[in-house]
């Protein structure tokens, strides 16, 4: 039986589980790419903006939290995927309902970007 980690080695063991889960999903999931490379060009943006520091950080949050869903999304299908390689209606209700939250997050985000580029250009 594997010893536990504890302490640091811990927290570097699971660091290393979360960058080796970024990779993955970088590598075989298109839609963490696409995902992420708008991320990588908003960060930026949200430097340059006229807005106060907390509608940035609700953007930055936004963001972040469209990454999270997929990362998440991915794991629901990578393990449906598993356990299901036959057609099946749970399988597919499982799959659509993590597509669906992938869907609400950037939906979410879309809103607060257009909240705040109404904010800078209509704002007195």
């Amino acid at each position: 039986m594997k010893a536990n980690k504890t302490g640091i080695a811990r927290i570097l063991a699971a660091f290393t589980y979360s960058a080796d889960g970024i990779g993955a999903a970088f590598r075989h999931e298109a839609a963490f790419r696409q995902e992420s490379l708008l991320y990588v060009l908003l960060l930026p943006l949200l430097y340059f903006l006229p807005l106060p520091l907390l509608y940035k950080g609700l953007l930055l949050a936004v963001n972040t939290l469209v990454l999270v869903v997929e990362l998440l999304n991915s794991a629901i299908e990578s393990v449906v995927d598993l356990v299901s390689p036959d057609y099946n209606i749970y399988a597919k209700r499982a799959k659509d309902m993590g597509s669906a939250a992938v869907l609400f997050s950037l939906l979410l985000a879309l809103f607060l970007w257009v909240l705040a580029f109404l904010d800078i250009f209509f704002s007195s």
